[in-house]
């Protein structure tokens, strides 16, 4: 999505531009729309990721975009979005190793502006969230950070292009068009007869084409997500202005007896679909809430209404971390009838986070016909 919303932006207004998404299951009805949505600059040790400053610049720009078409949207048809897209109540992340209490207490002097990160004792932290163990008298909040809801978020993305499209055309340039199909692409080229350009972000599913199996280094990685609801009989709810939790495990916070719990890890897994069964939700639950009760103990008192998967495409490991790949797939997949294939692809958790940017970067090549316009950092894995 963003990567189609920078293409329709950014492509000169008188120029002709059809933009197709193929999508099996619908805007958001895959990984992307299971994920938990905590959004934030930071890696696990609290330091800035890389480009960070830039990613973060993006996403907040596209929220923005999302959240007055959704509005707009609400406005038209005059009723009240039921569509909530953002909860900007920030994310606290207990200290839970001693040898880190330094290092976050160095960061906290070093954050990004627009996301800063607050060191704080127990006493501060659990005025953010009553409950909450701190187990070191050390926690980091980050007010500005954030809890999305991918599914809505992005299909409001999507109206967000139709609208442009539509404000273009009242304006006398009636070239561009946006469509959405729920089909199921199995073979490239059976869409290189109709398209200029065509860009792969199927995330885990890149590697399952058959004309790129075995050539993207792409980490394969499981992980199921459980939504919880607190009982009707039971006190202890999520005050509206406290924080999500981020820790080994983590809770995204939607609403006062509504929580989101995540994610375990099942490396090497192939597994796509959103169910899951019996046996992986009462592994999961043993898994997540060992983990969660370890700072925030009440979490016991919660109960699971529903558990889904997903399947996460991880990049490979770098001297800068995991970094997403990106760039022109000439000399992986071989051009039919004119046709060139581009991928942005490993986001793997971290999607919410850089998807703006990559769609800005990716949009700016397609349009210059030249992946000199990407970082090398996000195309040297095509000379490994």
């Amino acid at each position: 999505m963003s990567v189609a919303w920078h293409l329709l932006k950014d492509s000169p207004k008188e120029s002709n531009l059809c933009v197709d998404i193929y999508d099996e299951i619908g805007i958001g009805g895959g990984a992307s729309g299971v994920a938990g949505g905590l959004l934030h600059p930071y890696s696990p040790k609290a330091k800035l990721l890389w480009k960070a400053a830039e990613c973060w610049k993006e996403c907040q720009k596209l929220l923005v975009i999302a959240e007055a078409a959704e509005n707009a949207r609400a406005l038209d048809s005059e009723t009240t979005s039921e569509k909530r897209l953002v909860w900007r109540r920030g994310i606290i992340k207990p200290v839970t190793a001693a040898k880190n209490v330094d290092i976050f207490k160095k960061n906290a002097q070093n954050s990004l502006g627009s996301c800063r990160l607050e060191y704080m004792n127990t006493d501060a932290a659990q005025n953010l969230v009553s409950d909450l163990c701190v187990p070191f008298d050390s926690a980091v909040y980050m007010p500005q950070a954030m809890n999305v809801h991918p599914k809505n978020y992005l299909q409001a993305l999507f109206l967000a292009c139709q609208n442009h499209v539509q404000e273009l055309s009242a304006l006398g340039y009636g070239g561009k068009e946006i469509h959405v199909y729920k089909e199921t692409i199995d073979d490239l080229f059976l869409l290189a007869g109709d398209y200029d350009v065509v860009v792969l972000c199927l995330g885990a599913k890149a590697n399952m084409l058959p004309e790129l199996q075995g050539k993207l280094p792409l980490r394969l990685c499981r992980g199921v997500v459980a939504h919880l609801e607190l009982p009707k009989d039971k006190g202890g709810e999520y005050s509206d202005d406290s924080p999500s939790i981020l820790s080994d495990a983590w809770v995204a916070a939607q609403g006062t007896r509504n929580l989101i719990m995540g994610s375990t890890w099942d490396w090497g897994s192939n597994n796509s679909s959103q169910i899951v069964s019996a046996e992986e939700v009462s592994m999961a639950m043993d898994e997540l809430i060992t983990k969660m009760s370890a700072v925030y103990p009440s979490i016991r008192n919660w109960t699971l209404t529903d558990a889904r998967a997903g399947l996460r495409a991880m990049p490979p490991l770098t001297p800068l971390g995991s970094l997403p790949i990106l760039g022109c797939l000439d000399g992986f997949v071989p051009r039919a009838e004119n046709c060139k294939y581009w991928i942005v692809g490993g986001l793997g958790s971290r999607g919410l986070l850089y998807h703006g940017w990559l769609g800005k970067l990716m949009a700016n090549a397609i349009l210059l016909s030249t992946e000199a316009a990407l970082p090398l950092e996000l195309i040297s894995w095509k000379k490994k």
